[in-house]
């Protein structure tokens, strides 16, 4: 199986999940120059929430958390001001940065308010 679509079967896995916990599903795998998100969303309390998802076999290679770098922080963040242009939402609309981790056969973890972007 290729990283392709091992990835989009988790991002699936995620969405269904996001989905029975009252999210508005707005775009997936929405990619420009700047990066990609895997999963941009409604939150139930409003906010615009751009999405990662990682998933991760076994621990060999650490957390799924712990491939969401710095540098990737800043790439979901710069994509997400694309997004917000590109959909003319204003700037002033609450936004959260969420990290969803599936590790194994183990079931999900949804880390909401993952990371801030100076």
């Amino acid at each position: 199986m290729n990283k392709r679509f091992v990835g989009s079967k988790y991002e699936e896995k995620a969405v269904t999940y996001l989905l029975s916990k009252g999210y508005k599903i707005l775009e997936q795998n929405y990619l420009r120059k700047t990066g990609e998100i895997d999963v941009v969303a409604l939150s139930p309390k409003g906010y615009l929430t751009a999405i990662e998802v990682k998933y991760r076999s076994s621990d060999r290679y650490g957390s799924p958390f712990s491939a969401v770098t710095p540098v990737k922080q800043r790439k979901i963040y710069k994509t997400l001001l694309f997004y917000m242009s590109e959909h003319n939402i204003s700037m002033d609309t609450k936004c959260r940065f969420d990290v969803i981790g599936i590790q194994g056969d183990r079931e999900l973890v949804h880390l909401k308010n993952a990371f801030e972007v100076c």
